[in-house]
């Protein structure tokens, strides 16, 4: 009787069109990505400015979905499910996957390895009685970070998500199935894009990481706007641009800077429905040191990593106060950056601000909403990322 009571109420708490207790509702998915903090506190999250949430990760092990330490990350997840009372709406997921994760390829690859992992994900859910997938396969025909892949991922990935959505209409109730995307274009010469999108309920882009810290020249990470290669003009990275377009004269895609702006408009062009777009936004923000002082450092070269990543909490309490960090707002690409002269350190970071005008942009272009990497890197105090991206996302913009 215990177990049926538990399942009747996250049932109930499923039901669209409520608003959660003491707020409004988005007028867009508000998707968080999350990694439980070591003090792990799930009645200090903040669901009620949420649609989503997506519990991060598990991973494909003996072929199957699951978590590495199930004994600690279940309770965990258990807990997180729970805080649905302090919010109707909210969609607990889980995602599966992430940077350097390995075994997509092998599993994708034959009908009964596939159907394996289905059938543990579908159980998997059930089990935790949750509201939807996330796959975060990076990437399908792509090796990165020494994962395995091959050409027949292009079709394989398709099956996945086809057999999973499948799976997942089985379930008594409504299951949300996304999968995270990157935000440069290539990547989509490696899936079956708009047959995959007949089967899922979002493509979350990931568009941040634009530049990674290996890059020889600055930029912007997580930009909005779509810079063109007329607005590097006159800088080092702008040569180097110039230099590559007989190398890359006979390539599918050109080599340029990348944005939210310029991939949602290739993917729409790609034949997505702008309603399963959801852009990414960071919650954290990446540094070089030994950058020249030109513009501020913006688009010079640098003499590497200075952090690889640094949480927005970190950034906001540490740099953003200190007088030899300013910051600097970049009109084109929509984004703002810290320059410490002094030192030579270049900063690229979503702020309030920025997050504000990628959930306008949202919007304003009638895509699915918002995501962002991770929850837990934003502040505690007042005024975080999450609160301009709510304010932004309950305010009308019509």
């Amino acid at each position: 009787m215990k177990t049926i009571s538990i399942v009747l109420f996250l049932l109930s708490t499923c039901l669209i069109g409520n608003v959660p207790p003491g707020g409004s509702k988005p007028s867009v998915v508000v998707m968080a990505y999350y990694v439980p903090e070591k003090d792990y506190h799930p009645e200090s999250i903040p669901v009620e400015k949420l649609t989503h949430i997506i519990y991060s990760f598990t991973h494909v092990i003996d072929g199957e979905m699951k978590f590495r330490s199930p004994g600690v990350a279940g309770a965990k997840l258990t807990l997180l499910v729970a805080q649905k009372s302090r919010n109707p709406n909210l969609k607990v997921m889980i995602a599966c996957g992430g940077w350097g994760a390995d075994g997509f390829s092998d599993m994708a690859h034959t009908v009964e390895n596939r159907t394996k992992f289905v059938q543990s994900a579908k159980a998997f859910i059930e089990t935790y009685h949750l509201d939807g997938l996330d796959i975060d396969w990076e990437y399908p025909g792509i090796p990165a970070a020494g994962t395995g892949a091959r050409d027949e991922d292009l079709q394989n990935f398709t099956l996945l998500m086809k057999e999973l959505r499948e799976a997942l209409n089985e379930l008594d109730r409504p299951q949300t199935l996304t999968f995270a995307s990157a935000g440069w274009e290539p990547y989509y010469d490696h899936i079956q894009v708009t047959e995959v999108m007949k089967y899922v309920d979002f493509m979350n882009i990931m568009t941040y990481d634009l530049v990674v810290g290996t890059s020889p020249y600055t930029g912007h990470h997580t930009a909005l706007g779509w810079i063109k290669p007329a607005d590097l003009e006159g800088s080092p990275l702008w040569a180097f641009v110039e230099s590559k377009k007989e190398e890359t004269a006979q390539q599918k895609h050109q080599w340029g800077p990348r944005s939210t702006e310029k991939i949602v408009d290739f993917c729409i062009k790609q034949g997505v429905n702008p309603r399963q777009i959801v852009i990414g936004a960071a919650f954290y923000g990446r540094a070089w040191k030994g950058v020249h002082p030109a513009e501020n450092g913006l688009y010079q070269a640098n003499g590497g990593v200075y952090i690889g990543w640094s949480a927005y909490h970190y950034i906001r309490n540490t740099f953003e106060p200190d007088p030899d960090f300013q910051r600097h707002w970049d009109k084109v690409a929509k984004a703002p950056y810290l320059f410490n002269q002094k030192d030579s350190i270049f900063i690229s970071y979503d702020d309030t601000v920025s997050v504000k005008l990628k959930t306008q942009f949202a919007q304003e272009n009638n895509l699915g909403g918002i995501m962002f990497w991770e929850l837990s890197n934003d502040t505690k105090e007042d005024d975080g990322l999450l609160d301009a991206i709510y304010q932004a996302a309950i305010t009308d913009t019509n």
